[in-house]
């Protein structure tokens, strides 16, 4: 079982920057790919990125490409998504999300493979 807290959203202007985290608890965090997903407001959630159990590999949305960067500290239980030049499209909650299944060898990218959820935190990018 894991759960899962993000912290770090807010209101800022457009070209600014956001280092969101997420904790999570549980001791099976180190071997569990994560995950950010993101919500805009009449809209389905979408995968923003994600990063394997160990950390060497990360995948991001097209999107997020070149702005975006997520990492992970596996010894505090943390990940983390750097979130620069940030856009008013970029509006939405985010979600933090840890992989269903241990050890999986690629990023997982789809809602159906994670199996945990946090509650998300809200970022608003004013124009």
């Amino acid at each position: 079982q894991i759960e899962l807290v993000e912290s770090g959203g807010g209101l800022v202007q457009a070209g600014a920057s956001l280092n969101l985290s997420c904790l999570a608890s549980g001791r099976t965090f180190g071997s569990v790919a994560m995950g950010w997903f993101r919500q805009a407001p009449g809209k389905e959630r979408e995968f923003v990125a994600g990063i394997t159990w160990n950390g060497r590999d990360t995948d991001y949305a097209n999107y997020a490409w070149g702005r975006f960067t997520m990492s992970r500290d596996n010894a505090k239980n943390t990940v983390y998504l750097q979130m620069n030049s940030l856009k008013p499209e970029d509006t939405a909650v985010y979600i933090c999300a840890a992989d269903r299944r241990a050890f999986r060898a690629v990023i997982p990218t789809t809602q159906d493979l994670f199996g945990y959820w946090g509650q998300g935190t809200q970022v608003t990018v004013s124009s």
